[in-house]
């Protein structure tokens, strides 16, 4: 995304200042006009940046008071916190239970992309589990329900339109009636958008909010506005009661900086945002976690979250129980590889790791390595039951040299021998790690059971990362670095992300 470069120029101005010999006022100068420029030209507003600068010198100042203070920490911390408090409004926004029908209406201007936000959501909650249900009731532009009903039928969710009905309000009532009849858990309600925020589409958002009373309504904006997301913002907010925003285009424009700014001015929390035009290219957004990534610490506890979310705790449970006696059977790096697809875009999952940059995996690399997993998925779905479930890792690596089976195996996928050669190669690292890694797995962990499951899943999608692309490892600093994440991630505070980052730097 094109803020990964606003990220880059702030962590390049505190890199050079913590080279610098002697931190002194004119070293402090240069990194607060690095940090600002930058800023100013992501189109953050100047008042912003002007009270950014203050506030971290106010840090500095105070904290020179102290003895034995470090200067460079002192200012790291201060322009996270700062950066961090640029973006947070400080509110939360409503949050769906199951079982409980919640209607969503989202709300935007005409080309925003809130019809593809409006797919991405849906399948965002698909994903954790709930029922969810589109409502088109856009009738103003031609092909809004067409192309509502292909996204629908993509995340595979069931919705409601209607060619022949031109009353919105009423199109909205009888889809949210129709899914509450059906139990369903997420009802989302597409409404029309205009050019410009005109008075009949105000007007139009308020018969809609009236018909179905939403639980949430989302405005969907497009960051390329930079600052005039602003004014865009409390437009909307006065009309209907905006209790989220999703900014869409965050991978494509420099204002993005601005908008996401701009946005918690106003003090509706950005919910999520759109970092590109695939259905999985949808981000929950959390300050904290968003500045942590901008600045290359990782965001471990998203990461967690993600792990938990397809790999429950009992079959975390299961795995290391496995791992900690030595077993390795094949169905585990089959499941590894899956999860990695499951986790979204492989930038995005790159990005989440402390040390990492999600740079690193271009559009074309990044899809070169999806396809790497799936071929290994494909030669592992032409072997029998037996053979992904032998937890004998010298029996795994024999039968993976087998010709006959190997035969068998590349002709049932449509693979290639030089695939299964690839397989095995990864399969033998993965189980040299495992071997390394089973003391330390059966030893208890500060987090207990599960988060000694979580650090084994982690340190397998390290490895089922490196296999798509053989840079991922080396980026982390081989297998000391995914023992020094692990180390991390068994003592420290979740939350401590700096901690987690010096970890990894002494690696």
């Amino acid at each position: 995304m094109v803020l990964q470069e606003l990220g880059g120029q702030i962590s390049s101005a505190l890199r050079r200042m913590s080279d610098a010999t002697l931190v002194d006022k004119s070293v402090i100068d240069a990194c607060l006009k690095d940090v600002c420029t930058a800023l100013l030209q992501a189109d953050v507003n100047v008042k912003l940046v002007g009270e950014l600068r203050k506030n971290i010198r106010n840090a500095l100042d105070a904290d020179e008071e102290k003895a034995g203070v470090n200067k460079r920490r002192t200012i790291e911390k201060a322009v996270f916190k700062e950066l961090v408090k640029m973006l947070d409004p400080g509110k939360k926004p409503f949050t769906p239970e199951k079982g409980t029908s919640s209607v969503v209406m989202f709300v935007g201007l005409q080309g925003a992309g809130k019809t593809t936000s409006v797919a991405k959501f849906a399948l965002h909650y698909k994903r954790k589990g709930f029922k969810v249900a589109m409502v088109c009731a856009d009738t103003f532009r031609a092909g809004a329900y067409d192309q509502l009903k292909q996204n629908a039928t993509k995340v595979k969710v069931p919705y409601y339109g209607t060619y022949t009905e031109s009353d919105p309000a009423k199109i909205s009532a009888d889809g949210v009636d129709l899914f509450k009849s059906q139990k369903m858990d997420i009802i989302i309600v597409d409404t029309s958008g205009r050019h410009k925020q005109e008075a009949a589409l105000l007007e139009e958002m308020s018969q809609v909010s009236s018909a179905i009373t939403p639980d949430l309504s989302i405005f969907v904006m497009d960051s390329s506005i930079g600052q005039a997301a602003f004014d865009q913002a409390r437009a909307f907010s006065e009309t209907v009661d905006v209790a989220a925003v999703i900014l869409t285009k965050l991978d494509g424009h420099a204002k993005g900086g601005g908008a996401l700014s701009a946005v918690a001015a106003t003090q509706s929390p950005v919910m999520f945002i759109g970092t590109g035009e695939h259905v999985d290219e949808f981000e929950t957004f959390e300050a904290e976690a968003f500045v942590s990534r901008l600045l290359g610490l990782g965001d471990v506890k998203g990461l967690m979250g993600k792990l938990t979310d397809i790999m429950p705790e009992q079959q975390q449970e299961e795995m290391m129980s496995q791992l900690a006696e030595g077993n390795f059977p094949l169905r585990i790096m089959y499941e590894q590889f899956n999860n990695v697809l499951q986790m979204g875009p492989m930038g995005q999952v790159m990005g989440m790791l402390p040390g990492f940059s999600n740079a690193l995996m271009g559009q074309g690399r990044e899809q070169a390595s999806a396809a790497n997993l799936k071929k290994y998925i494909a030669l592992m779905d032409s072997m029998t039951t037996k053979e992904l479930d032998n937890p004998d890792i010298a029996a795994n690596l024999k039968m993976l040299s087998d010709p006959a089976r190997v035969k068998r195996i590349v002709k049932g996928s449509g693979r290639t021998y030089r695939d299964m050669t690839e397989l095995a190669t990864q399969y033998k690292a993965m189980s040299t790690m495992i071997a390394k890694m089973k003391d330390q797995l059966k030893m208890p962990a500060r987090g207990g059971l599960n988060m000694r499951g979580q650090n084994a899943q982690l340190a397998q999608m390290g490895k089922a990362l490196s296999a798509a692309n053989p840079q991922v490892l080396q980026q982390i600093g081989g297998m000391n670095g995914l023992k020094q994440m692990m180390k991390a991630l068994d003592g420290a505070d979740m939350s401590s992300l700096g901690n987690l980052a010096g970890a990894l730097g002494g690696g």
